[in-house]
């Protein structure tokens, strides 16, 4: 899944993009970037520390950065082309001043977004009413109840990810890739005053309704930090964190926030050669997640030894835990949970 990172001008957005991908920060660029940042993942840190694996692999996000969109782009078209093909949306506002409008910002982009989606469905619905006079199909009748249903919703200025749809109206309008439609995350860019208070600031500046629309999240973060602990080993990073109370980086609470509202989980295999996170939809079944690793594993696939990352740790070993009885062997209708270390049996 890609993850596409906007946001107004100067607001921090190449600068929390170019962290998160590890990458160089050129400000004067204003074309679309492409990048993977790693999540961060205390759970397979410690199995790196208990197997003392050859490798040692996190699981990634492939984030866009739409340095070319702006409000005028927008508004003309010009910046949309970035913005289909992703998955869900970062939106990065100025929170690290007094001049700054978060809320406002929020609901500028946002309505010049609706706008779009509201012109494009209109040129749809033309298109199928002169479709509709050459022959009334049933395809047609349904598709365009479905844009009226969502062109009344955009006219009273409600995004499209707040339409309650059944999955074959999401199926049938998929291909449209409508902008207000995609979840959206809100990263407050906080300054160093309010770094020790992150997890009050969405309330502090008013973004709370966000937390309760659907396939809407918001979190804060403070760019200036991020760039300061970037590069720093692990320890000298948690200590400058420490020294403003923080006990996490920004890069871990935006990758566990996307996490989240994409609904995504991490299981985990664990050897002597390699520890390593897979990223899964919640709610996916053991022979799925086994093809997450290789198709091969899914069409082969036997059983499913499970046990859970904090029980294998509390064990020591997975000897000691088969020992005790708590490697557990699940079949192909098991619902893999977050944090699960796998071993799949099969017969290829």
């Amino acid at each position: 899944m890609k993850t596409g990172i906007i946001g107004l001008p100067q607001v921090g957005k190449t600068s929390l993009f170019s962290i998160l991908t590890q990458s160089e920060v050129n400000l004067a660029r204003r074309e679309d970037r492409l990048g993977i940042a790693q999540v961060p993942d205390p759970r397979l840190d410690q199995l790196g520390d208990l197997f003392h694996p050859k490798k040692l692999t996190h699981a990634t996000i492939e984030l866009a950065e739409i340095g070319s969109l702006t409000t005028e782009s927008l508004r003309d078209g010009s910046g949309i082309a970035g913005l289909r093909p992703v998955d869900a949306l970062v939106h990065v506002v100025r929170a690290f001043d007094e001049s700054a409008d978060p809320a406002g910002d929020i609901r500028n982009l946002e309505f010049d977004m609706i706008l779009s989606d509201l012109g494009q469905i209109e040129k749809r619905i033309e298109r199928v009413g002169k479709d509709l006079k050459k022959g009334r199909t049933p395809a047609l009748l349904e598709e365009e109840a479905i844009l009226q249903r969502m062109k009344a919703h955009l006219e009273a200025e409600q995004p499209l990810r707040t339409l309650a749809m059944t999955k074959d109206e999401e199926k049938r309008t998929r291909g449209f890739q409508f902008l207000s439609e995609k979840p959206i995350l809100y990263v407050l860019n906080v300054g160093e005053a309010e770094a020790a208070h992150l997890d009050q600031a969405v309330e502090r500046h008013g973004l709370q309704s966000a937390l309760a629309s659907a396939n809407t999240a918001a979190t804060a973060v403070c760019a200036k930090i991020e760039a300061e602990i970037a590069g720093l080993p692990e320890s000298d990073a948690a200590e400058f964190l420490a020294g403003y109370g923080l006990t996490e980086s920004g890069v871990a609470r935006m990758a566990r926030a996307i996490y989240q509202l994409l609904g995504l989980i991490s299981f985990f295999t664990a050897g002597e050669d390699e520890c390593r996170a897979w990223t899964i939809p919640s709610h996916t079944r053991a022979v799925e997640g086994a093809g997450a690793i290789h198709t091969d594993l899914s069409k082969h696939f036997i059983r499913a030894e499970v046990i859970g990352w904090k029980e294998l740790l509390d064990f020591g070993s997975e000897a000691a835990a088969r020992d005790k009885g708590k490697l557990r062997l699940e079949g192909k209708e098991y619902i893999v949970q977050d944090g699960d270390v796998m071993h799949i049996r099969h017969s290829g």
